[in-house]
Order: C-alpha cells, then structure tokens, then sequence
C-alpha cells in the first residue's frame, strides 16, 4: 500500500463514518452523501501524493461537499435547490449532536426492514464491505447491493433527518441499533476478512457507540449490557492471538495481561443494569463472560453457572449454537460423552457450521476417537474464514495427524 493510500485508509477508518453522517444530515440524502464522499477519495488518491492537506478529514468533508453540491445542481429541482442551500450553509454554532450516532439512528429508520437497516449500517457507520456484509448475512455482494440501493432510496424520499432522534423515538430503531452495534463488534473481534484476523478499530468503534447510547439511554438495561459484554471482550482482546497471528483458546491466554480497569468498569455496568431485574440476551452474554474473566484459570471456572446462564439465554434467544456453547459446559460438568450427544444432536442445523466441527474434534479427541478428531478438524480448517482460526485449526489438525 502506498503512503497515500495508507494515509487515506487511515482516515476513513477514523472519521469516514462522522463525515458521512454530518453531510448526509446536512443534504437529507445517505446515497448522494456516499457517493460524492467516494468521489473526494478517488481526488485523494490522484492529489495526495504530490499534496498532501494538513487537515485530511476536512479536506474530505469540504471536497465531499462540493461534489454534492455540484450533483444537486445539475439535478436542478426545486427540492435539490433546497439541499443546496443547506449544504452551502455554515455549521451551526451549537452542538449538532455526534453525527456518527445520528447516522445510526438514520440507518435505523423503522420504516426499513429490520434486517435491511442492519445491512445499512454496517456499510454506512461501519465502512464494512458490500462481500463482508453478505458473508454475515449468508447471502450474495448483488443481493446486499441491490437491497442497500432501494433502502438509500426509501429513506431519500421519505424525507428521513439524519438527527439524533427524540428519546421518545428510540425504542422502535433501539433492536435493530443494538443487533448492528453487535454485528460491528463480532466483525472486529473474529473478522470475515480474509486479510485479517481481527480488527482492534471496529471493536473500538463499537465500544465507543455503546457508551454514547448508554449517555443517551441510561434507563436501558439491554444496551447497559451490551456495552459491558463489548468492553469485557475488548478487555481480553490484546491475548487472543499468538505471535504468528493464530487465535488463542480461554485456556492459553495470559490472564494476568487481560486489562483488568476495564474489566472491572464493564463488570460494574453489568450488575447495575442486571439490578433493574429486566434482563435480557445482551446482558446474559455479558454474565457469561464475566464469570470467565473472574475465574483465575479454565478448571476454576464456574461451568455450572455457565450452563445454567446458556439455559436462559436459549429461552430468550433460541439459537442452535446457544445450545453449541452450553454444550461446551457440559462438557465440563458432566464430561466429554455427554457433551458430544448434546452437539451431535444439532448436526441437522449446523452441519455447515465451522464451530460445530471444531467443538466435535475437542470432544472426540478427549473420549480418545483421534481419527474422527482428526476428520472434525479438517472439516472445520474447510470451513473457517477467519485467518487466526484457520492458523489454530491447522495447529490442531497437524498435532492430531502426528498422533
């Protein structure tokens, strides 16, 4: 990568979701606002290398708007003359609000289709690709483009502000506001880009929208908890990969370097949102972590809990790999044999799933069927995205080969 587009990358990782939202509330149209911002990083990309601004996000957000403005113009109508004037216009004085959550609470109209708000977001705030958008939803780049397409457009003509909504306007956007927040965080911590294997700035990015809405939402106990579980995992980021860039289990990290300030932050946000006794999936997530970072090593875990929390959280979110993760549990309550009819028992749901071949090849080696391990886990390397998973399963598949 070029100086260049090293410096360009940078600074859309940084602050491509703020200037986005401020001209997009500015113009009242998301799918101009990403174009004419596409349109001054190729004009970075030709003007950069020879000269460089001092201030590379304002040049941006000033190149942007001018490519708007000269879009508006040629559209020549009496709505586009108003967009316009308000694009021309000076920033007010005040406090607009944080842009990048007023762009969050846009992508969340309830007008849109809760799944396709999700999509949107993650393209718009969280500068995910249109392929790593249609991995997570186990779709098709045309399909994710075609859907994104007509929802920019739904929100155009609808008339949609990209403000920070009324706190009377926030529970209908808050689901699908919190299940992307969530989506963003999953993406940091275990990327589906093949060229990484995490991405410390979405997970930061995360964190950070969670305690701007734990500000805007005090009362909410669910985004309470899915800010704390988010800083509980950011907390034991720094241990998850070994020096070659291959994922860690719980069992191989140093407890000792997990950050435990933040840890003890997140910990208190729990229990208070888990004293206002209205819980919820984020906030049973967040009680399972935290009993792992508490716990001094694996065996001095509390895995009754543990299975006893998966239970609940199976009644809140039923989901077959809820019952996957409690299977790990019981793997450590009541044994491996156990644990592998729990798992075997969801092979018609995830069949196709990489979490379920390598949760199998942990039990199987452990009851001694090494050459179904060894079949497991080349199952799972076929299936695994991620490049630190691929690097620990090929670990595992070469230690059990050489067996």
């Amino acid at each position: 990568m070029t100086d260049t587009a090293a410096l360009l990358d940078h600074v859309w990782r940084e602050d491509g979701a703020r200037l986005l939202g401020a001209l997009a509330r500015r113009i009242g149209d998301l799918g101009l606002a990403e174009d004419a911002l596409q349109e001054a990083a190729a004009e970075a990309l030709r003007t950069w290398s020879t000269d460089p601004p001092p201030n590379p996000a304002g040049w941006l957000a000033t190149t942007a708007r001018r490519r708007a403005i000269d879009r508006l113009r040629r559209a020549d109508t009496e709505d586009t003359k108003l967009r316009v004037l308000a694009a021309r216009a000076e920033e007010p004085a005040e406090d607009a609000g944080d842009d990048v959550v007023a762009l969050l609470f846009g992508c969340c109209d309830p007008t849109l289709p809760a799944d396709t708000r999700v999509m949107l977001t993650l393209r718009a705030v969280c500068s995910l690709t249109v392929p790593e958008i249609a991995s997570a939803f186990l779709t098709t780049p045309t399909a994710v483009t075609q859907r994104l397409t007509r929802c920019r457009r739904r929100l155009r003509d609808s008339g949609v502000t990209f403000q920070v909504p009324h706190p009377e306007e926030f529970a209908p956007r808050l689901d699908s506001v919190l299940a992307t927040i969530y989506l963003l965080h999953n993406e940091g911590y275990l990327a589906t880009d093949a060229s990484a294997g995490h991405r410390p700035d979405l997970v930061a990015t995360s964190v950070r929208l969670g305690r701007e809405l734990t500000t805007l939402m005090p009362r909410e106990t669910e985004v309470a908890g899915l800010t704390a579980l988010m800083e509980l995992n950011q907390a034991r980021g720094g241990q998850r990969l070994d020096r070659d860039g291959g994922l860690l289990l719980l069992g191989e990290q140093d407890r000792h370097a997990w950050d435990q300030r933040l840890i003890a932050q997140a910990s208190t946000r729990l229990e208070r949102a888990l004293a206002r006794r209205r819980p919820g999936p984020y906030q049973v997530q967040a009680a399972i972590v935290a009993l792992h970072t508490q716990a001094p090593d694996v065996a001095g875990t509390d895995w009754r809990q543990i299975r006893l929390l998966y239970d609940r959280l199976y009644t809140l979110r039923p989901a077959a790999l809820v019952r996957l993760s409690r299977a790990v549990a019981t793997w450590h309550v009541r044994g491996a044999g156990a644990a592998l009819d729990e798992v075997d028992a969801l092979r018609a749901d995830l069949e196709g799933n990489r979490l379920f071949h390598a949760t199998r090849s942990r039990l199987l080696e452990d009851l001694g069927r090494l050459d179904e391990a060894t079949e497991a886990t080349r199952r799972a390397v076929g299936l695994a995205m991620n490049p630190a998973e691929r690097r620990l399963l090929g670990r595992r598949l070469h230690a059990l080969s050489a067996r």
